[in-house]
């Protein structure tokens, strides 16, 4: 009965979150960049939007901002890697680290900052969770057919090529500098986002809110892609299946807590998850389909002796 109470919660927090993991999909997944930017991009996006609505700027136009100060977040990342020449992962524990002494400075020097949601109109809040599901859902919807007009478009495409083959694009004349940087760009912008969405919902921001971001959004990317690339593997349907796997992830989480996990231990099970849909198709392929295909052999000899005994 509780688990079924807190489901509503689960789903509305695991919409937030596969929204973020939609972000993590553009950089590891399209640029074949593990951008650990967004422990620090979601907190951003979290603080700025926080401030902003304390500060009487409208919600709305609030997630805006923190769409565009997550995707400057992006930019320097891309900048320390194209222009620095520093590798990319160390790229973004770079800008991560510079990061937090940004997100304290923009919640002046506290820790948390507190959003109170009788006193402003949001978007959406935890008070309200079908409220929260509705208004999450229809941003997920006007994020993706964005981002399925966009990699559709020249540029999105070269984006595309820019990750599957950066040699061959920069054969072709593609800016593959640019495209790295733009892309990260709009990574840590929708993470920003998701991070403006979640400090809503939770009724403050908080400077430790992006610690482990980064396994989450795996998590949910794994989890989505295993099942959407049993039905159809298109753009679409793999964004509609890490929105799903934020949100199995949220329930997953939520039934441990309620079996009593600690919470020193979440972090651990976050960790455990990745490595589980990580694994899962390396066991499958090394050891089942090996098996499969030695049968198979091993049918194919025996069926060609059997043929060579009748002939004799």
């Amino acid at each position: 009965m509780y688990f079924l109470n807190a489901l509503p919660g689960a789903i509305a927090e695991g919409l937030i979150w596969g929204l973020m993991a939609i972000g993590v999909y553009v950089s590891y997944k399209i640029l074949d960049i593990a951008d650990l930017t967004v422990d620090g991009s979601i907190c951003t996006g979290a603080c700025v939007c926080a401030v902003l609505i304390t500060s009487g700027v409208p919600a709305w136009l609030s997630v805006i901002i923190a769409f565009a100060v997550g995707a400057l977040t992006g930019v320097l990342t891309g900048l320390f890697h194209t222009a620095l020449g520093i590798p990319s992962i160390l790229a973004g524990i770079l800008t991560q680290l510079i990061l937090y002494s940004v997100n304290l400075s923009i919640l002046g020097g506290k820790s948390l900052v507190a959003i109170d949601a009788r006193s402003h109109t949001l978007l959406l809040h935890m008070s309200n969770n079908i409220g929260a599901i509705v208004a999450a859902a229809l941003i997920i919807i006007a994020v993706i057919v964005c981002l399925w007009l966009f990699f559709y478009t020249e540029v999105g495409l070269t984006l595309k090529s820019t990750g599957d083959n950066p040699d061959m694009s920069r054969a072709q004349g593609v800016n593959v500098k640019f495209n790295k940087v733009l892309g990260l760009a709009i990574a840590n912008g929708i993470v920003a986002l998701a991070g403006a969405l979640l400090a809503q919902y939770k009724g403050s921001a908080n400077i430790n809110d992006g610690r482990g971001a980064i396994v989450i959004g795996l998590a949910a990317i794994f989890i989505g892609l295993s099942v959407s690339m049993k039905i159809k593997p298109n753009f679409v349907v793999s964004l509609i299946g890490v929105i799903g796997g934020g949100i199995v992830y949220y329930i997953i989480y939520n039934f441990v807590v309620l079996l009593g996990l600690k919470t020193d231990y979440l972090k651990m099970l976050s960790a455990i998850i990745v490595a589980l849909f990580l694994g899962v198709p390396y066991l499958k392929g090394e050891y089942f389909d090996r098996k499969k295909t030695m049968r198979a052999k091993a049918a194919s000899a025996a069926t060609k002796n059997a043929g060579g005994d009748t002939n004799a």
